[in-house]
Order: structure tokens, then C-alpha cells, then sequence
């Protein structure tokens, strides 16, 4: 199981990407340190409810969504973290908590953190021993995502 219909879109789209494959890994934390990139390389998919919709807030791996931020972003009154069963069917290509950050190809409404700033970037290629490393500015221009400050201010 993986996320071919991101590789298919890479692709139909002339996009340059590389995929890697790791040992296992289900954190972001994990998943930086397999690839070797450092955590705020790593664009994060968070699944969160927003009232009754399904919406996605992409993060450098190593910060925290505040949920405050990501309503405002999402111009909700609040919104909270999804559970498994709320977002899988969504992804059915995926193993759940390996999505993507192209919630825009899974019908799923997303806003990626304006802290995401690599120029390159290695996000979950849709199981726990895949990801795609691709540049920063073709992932902002394939999914037309929104940019907002989503995340908890650094301590």
C-alpha cells in the first residue's frame, strides 16, 4: 500500500521527487531521523475535525499544531484532532498515520504552516517505510494550498 496517486501526480505534472524507502517508523521524529533530514524538513500531515468536516493542517515535523491558529486558518470556531476511523477511508491508499500532505488530491480542504520554509521538503509517502522528498515550491504550487501560522510558538 502506498500513496501512488501522489507519485502519479508528481509525475503527470513533471515534477522532480525522490522516494526512499526507511527501517519503520510512525512519528515524525522517527521518520526525520530515518531519512537523515532534520525535523522542520519534514512536512507533517495533522488530520483534524473541523465541526463535522475533515480538514488538513501541514507542519514542519518537529512542531505542534495549536489548535487555536489552525480554527482561525480554517475559519472555524474549533477544531480538534481526527481519529483514526473519521479520516482513514479518506486515504485508502495509505497505511493510517502515513498520509500524505496533499489533502487537495483526497478531497480533504488543507493549509500548510507558513514555518515550512526548506527548500526542499520529505513528507510520508503513504506507508511507515516510505517517504518522497521533493522541492518546497512545486509542493506550494501543486496543491494551491493556503499558508497560515498554525503552530504553537516555539517555549
Amino acid at each position: 500500500m502506498s500513496a501512488g496517486r501522489v507519485r502519479s501526480y508528481l509525475m503527470e505534472h513533471g515534477v522532480a521527487y525522490e522516494t526512499n524507502s526507511h527501517p519503520l517508523a510512525f512519528t515524525a521524529s522517527e521518520v526525520a531521523e530515518a531519512e537523515h533530514v532534520p525535523g522542520h524538513h519534514l512536512a507533517k500531515a495533522v488530520m483534524l475535525m473541523a465541526g463535522d468536516d475533515l480538514v488538513m493542517a501541514v507542519v514542519p515535523g518537529d512542531d505542534m499544531v495549536e489548535p487555536t491558529k489552525a480554527a482561525a486558518a480554517f475559519n472555524v470556531e474549533e477544531v480538534r484532532l481526527a481519529e483514526e476511523a473519521e479520516f482513514s477511508p479518506s486515504f485508502p491508499d495509505c497505511e493510517v498515520g502515513a498520509e500524505p500532505p496533499f489533502g487537495s488530491l483526497y478531497g480533504v480542504p488543507m493549509v500548510v504552516d507558513s514555518g515550512l520554509s526548506s527548500s526542499r521538503i520529505t513528507f510520508n509517502g503513504g506507508t511507515h517505510t516510505e517517504s518522497i522528498t521533493m522541492g518546497l515550491e512545486d509542493y506550494l504550487t501543486l496543491t494551491h494550498s493556503k499558508r497560515a501560522d498554525l503552530v504553537t510558538a516555539a517555549g
